[in-house]
C-alpha cells in the first residue's frame, strides 16, 4: 500500500501509552449514560403510550405502528453504539511513510513516536493520533473519525426522525386520554407527567441533535472535518497576513457533492478507505494539508511571545484572584488548564482577552506533552524580551531532533 509503513516497536511504547478503554469503561461516563438514558425514556415512553390506544392485535396498523417504533429505536441504538464501540480508527504507533523522503511533508507526534498521517491530529483525551479526527464527542466518549463517521452521522439522522416519531405518539396519547378517554389501561395523573416529560426529551433531542446533523452535512458535503476547515480558514488568514502571492487548494473536496458524501456514508456505517490514503481532487496530492499545516506551525512559532509566570496558578476553572474579566472570559474549550508555578517560562501561541494559550519552556526537555499546553490568566503572567525567542526556538527545534 503506497504511502504506508511502520517502525518497529521499541520498548518504551508500552510505557508510553496505556491500553485502550474497555467498552464498559467507555459507557461508565456521564455522555453515553446521558445519552442511552434519553433514548431508553423517549423510546419506553412512546412505546407504553401506543399500546394504551392503539393495541397492536387490533389492526394491521397498529401493528405497523409499535414495529415502526421498535424498528427506530433499534437503528439508533446500532449507530450509536456502533460509533462509541468501533471508534474513529488510529494512526498506529510509530507509522511513518513508505517513502522516506515524504517525511518533511509530514508533522511529528512525539507522544505517538511517529508522523501524522495525512487527515490526522492527535488527540489528548484518546491520547493517540486519530484518522481523519473530526472531534472528540462527549456523548459517545471516544472520537469522531475514520471509522466511526459514518455511524456517527446516521445516528445524526436517526435520532432526530425517531423523536419526531415519538413525539407525534405522546401527543396523540395525551390528546385521547385528555379528550376521547379512549384507553385498554388507566391513564393517571403521574403517566400524563411522564409522557409530557418524555415529550420534552424528544423535542429537546430533536433540536439539539439535528442542529449538530445539519452542521456534519455541511462539512461531509464538502469532504472537510470540523478540523480541516479550522485549518483552511486558518490558510486564507496567513496568506491574506503576508500578503502572500499564492493560493491554498483544498485537496480533498472532490468537486463533486455526490462523490463528497460517498466518501462517509456507506451501508450500515462501513468505513471507507484505510485512513491512510486518501482520493483527492485533480491538481492535488496527498500531502497538500499537511504542508500547509507546517507552514501554519511555523507561523505560529514565528509570532510567539515569550511570558514569566509572576503567581501560581492551580488550573482553576474560576481564578478568583485572576479578577472578574478573567472569570467571565473564561475560554469555551475543552482544552487542558496549565497549571503555573512562579518563574516558569511559557511560550504563547493564542490568546483571548483575558486569557493566554501556550506551552511551558523547560530546558533540555523536548517540545512535547512533557513540558505541558493549556490556557491560563493573562493577569498571572509578564512578558519577556523578545531577544529570548529565537533561543528558544532554536533549543525546541533541536530537542525535537534528539527526541
Amino acid at each position: 500500500m503506497d504511502g504506508v509503513g511502520l517502525l518497529g516497536s521499541g520498548p518504551g511504547e508500552a510505557m508510553t501509552h496505556s491500553p485502550e478503554p474497555s467498552v464498559l469503561r467507555r459507557l461508565c461516563h456521564w455522555g453515553p449514560l446521558l445519552a442511552l438514558s434519553v433514548i431508553s425514556v423517549v423510546s419506553c415512553a412512546a412505546v407504553l403510550d401506543s399500546l394504551l390506544w392503539l393495541w397492536p392485535l387490533d389492526s394491521a396498523g397498529s401493528m405497523w405502528n409499535l414495529m415502526g417504533l421498535i424498528g427506530w429505536t433499534v437503528l439508533i441504538l446500532y449507530h450509536y453504539l456502533r460509533a462509541l464501540v468501533v471508534g474513529p480508527g488510529c494512526v498506529p504507533i510509530g507509522w511513518r511513510p513508505a517513502k522516506r523522503e515524504d517525511e518533511h511533508f509530514l508533522q511529528f507526534c512525539s507522544v505517538c513516536q511517529g508522523f501524522k498521517a495525512p487527515r490526522s491530529h492527535h488527540c489528548r483525551k484518546c491520547n493517540r493520533c486519530v484518522m481523519k479526527m473530526d472531534h472528540h464527542c462527549p456523548w459517545i466518549n471516544n472520537c469522531c473519525g475514520h471509522q466511526n463517521h459514518s455511524n456517527f452521522t446516521w445516528f445524526l439522522l436517526f435520532a432526530p426522525l425517531g423523536c419526531i416519531y415519538a413525539a407525534v405518539i405522546l401527543v396523540m396519547t395525551m390528546y385521547t386520554q385528555l379528550y376521547s378517554r379512549v384507553s385498554h389501561v388507566p391513564f393517571g395523573i403521574s403517566a400524563f407527567a411522564a409522557s409530557l416529560f418524555a415529550l420534552g426529551l424528544a423535542l429537546g433531542t430533536t433540536i439539539a441533535v439535528g442542529l449538530l446533523f445539519c452542521l456534519q452535512m455541511k462539512s461531509i458535503l464538502r469532504n472537510r472535518t470540523s478540523v480541516e476547515s479550522w485549518i483552511e480558514d486558518k490558510a486564507k488568514e496567513r496568506i491574506s497576513y503576508y500578503n502572500l502571492q499564492e493560493e491554498f487548494v483544498y485537496p480533498y473536496d472532490l468537486g463533486s457533492r455526490w462523490q463528497n458524501l460517498r466518501e462517509v456514508f456507506r451501508p450500515w456505517g462501513a468505513s471507507f478507505g484505510d485512513g491512510i490514503t486518501w482520493h483527492v481532487r485533480e491538481g492535488c496530492h496527498q500531502y497538500n494539508l499537511t504542508v500547509e499545516q507546517l507552514k501554519q506551525k511555523a507561523d505560529k512559532q514565528a509570532r510567539a511571545v515569550v511570558y514569566s509566570a509572576v503567581k501560581r496558578y492551580s488550573g482553576s476553572c474560576l481564578p478568583v484572584t485572576a479578577g472578574w474579566r478573567a472569570m467571565t472570559g473564561i475560554p469555551c474549550t475543552e482544552e487542558p488548564r496549565l497549571h503555573l508555578h512562579p518563574g516558569d517560562v511559557i511560550i504563547v501561541t493564542r490568546a483571548t482577552k483575558h486569557w493566554f494559550y501556550g506551552e511551558r519552556f523547560t530546558e533540555g526537555k523536548s517540545n512535547g506533552s512533557d513540558n505541558g499546553r493549556g490556557w491560563f490568566p493573562k493577569a498571572f503572567v509578564d512578558r519577556l524580551p523578545d531577544q529570548m525567542m529565537p533561543k528558544m526556538q532554536t533549543e525546541m527545534v533541536e530537542n525535537k531532533k534528539n527526541a
